[in-house]
């Protein structure tokens, strides 16, 4: 008997020993978010038999985070959304349709709904990142997505002194013959490929440039014509999408971001070319020609109880009079770029919805073709006590689809916001913003009359 425990004691540490390491560490991350909001008007239209009342109620979101430390250099990241939803509302119609907060459908995110998983190795010839990862977040908040939409990809990142040196491969869409997608037809994807350099002169200075080619190839095989809104001329946003279209989009975006005493300054350009789409099968007898430029600059002095600064933003729109260019539309600000509390605000589309004009034109998220300035003033009476206000002004830079006029103007407006640090990882928001309605919402008339439009936020927001 003693011989038998003997042997199988051995084969107990032998199996211990060859097995493969377990996790030996696991790290949480995360944020709470519960916030309140009352919206004085839900349309800007007025004295018209579709006038939008007043809106307030409560909504939340818990976003966790969890890293798997296998090993040194090796880890597995999964973060997952979950009771994002409107405190004692409906739930929303299930869908196949993924959300713009997540990978996930509204739906799930309402119950829970897993945004990230991917296993992150830092080799001895640079870091690896495979699986589902944090979508389109280079350089400043400006043209990004980073706080909801994730993709399938391969990411490769080398540091070599003050540089990084990196090239991605993204997934953005399949809908070729699989087990969940009947179809016929192959290769209709939807494929990005990105190549990014960054220089870090100084821990307070740094730049990069990032160079990106996708390839939408989801209409390549339709058998008609796709009809998607108002005609404005053969491949204008609006008209048919040919047969065999396909669309190709090159980018590119540098920018910088420096600290000196107390001033901070960051901006980014975007210049994106291509062809949008590009006919195979010679629809139209050519080539629609794509070329949208965005630009962005913020500076900040920071005097310590004091301080001010700017923003300016430009997003190229589309001229419906060109019928063989493409202007805007193939980039815009993104969902990270919120400067005001109601203008291009994404938590105010996502839980509130977009605030209608008259013939369809409305104002949503993120901001596209626009002009946008915004000067701002704060201070910090005492240290965990934030209170800045901000006059912020945006007009149209083409004239945009479904008005007729030369009005261009989204309005002026006016916000007021505090922050209270209550502890290092629990704060309360409280802000209220004014619109002073803008003309493009006219659409198509001059005679219509608009509404001004006001809301007031508050927020407690818990890290972790």
């Amino acid at each position: 008997m003693k011989r038998f425990w003997l042997v199988l004691l051995s084969l107990g540490l032998v199996l211990a020993f060859s097995a493969s390491a377990m996790a030996v560490d696991v790290k949480f991350s995360g944020s709470f978010y519960a916030a309140g909001i009352y919206l004085d008007k839900t349309k800007f239209v007025k004295d018209t038999a579709s006038d939008g009342g007043s809106t307030a109620f409560f909504y939340q979101r818990l976003r966790v985070q969890t890293d798997f430390i296998v090993s040194p250099g090796l880890k597995f990241v999964t973060r997952f959304d979950a009771l994002e939803r409107i405190w004692g509302g409906n739930r929303s119609t299930p869908s196949t349709t993924q959300d713009t907060l997540g990978i996930g459908t509204r739906a799930e995110n309402e119950n829970i709904a897993f945004d990230l998983a991917y296993v992150e190795y830092a080799s001895p010839i640079g870091l690896f990142k495979v699986g589902y990862q944090i979508d389109n977040a280079w350089a400043t908040d400006f043209g990004n997505n980073s706080t909801g939409y994730t993709s399938g990809q391969i990411n490769y990142m080398l540091p070599i002194g003050p540089f990084y040196l990196g090239a991605i491969y993204y997934k953005e869409g399949s809908l070729s013959k699989s087990a969940v997608t009947p179809s016929l037809q192959t290769d209709r994807d939807s494929d990005k490929y990105v190549a990014y350099g960054i220089y870090n002169v100084t821990k307070d200075i740094n730049f990069g440039l990032l160079y990106s080619y996708s390839r939408v190839a989801t209409y390549k095989q339709n058998a008609s014509p796709l009809l998607v809104g108002t005609p404005y001329g053969p491949g204008q946003p609006g008209a048919s999408v040919a047969p065999g279209a396909m669309i190709y989009v090159n980018t590119l975006q540098p920018y910088v971001r420096a600290k000196v005493g107390p001033l901070f300054v960051e901006a980014e350009f975007w210049y994106a070319w291509g062809t949008y789409p590009g006919f195979e099968d010679g629809f139209y007898g050519h080539d629609l020609q794509l070329e949208n430029i965005m630009g962005y600059v913020k500076a900040v002095v920071d005097l310590g109880p004091v301080y001010f600064g700017g923003t300016a933003a430009y997003v190229s729109g589309d001229d419906p009079g060109t019928t063989e260019k493409k202007e805007g539309g193939a980039v815009n600000a993104g969902i990270d770029f919120n400067p005001c509390l109601i203008m291009f605000n994404q938590d105010l589309t996502y839980w509130a919805g977009a605030l209608p004009g008259y013939n369809s034109t409305s104002n949503s998220s993120p901001m596209s073709n626009a002009w946008f300035g915004q000067g701002i003033v704060g201070v910090r009476p005492i240290p965990p006590l934030d209170i800045n206000a901000s006059l912020s002004y945006a007009r149209a830079d083409a004239r945009p689809l479904n008005t007729i006029t030369d009005k261009k103007a989204y309005g002026w407006e006016v916000d007021v916001a505090g922050t209270y640090k209550i502890t290092n990882n629990l704060a309360y928001m409280l802000g209220v913003g004014y619109l002073f309605t803008g003309d493009v919402y006219k659409g198509t008339s001059d005679g219509p009359s608009l509404r001004d439009d006001f809301l007031v936020i508050n927020k407690l927001t818990l890290t972790f």
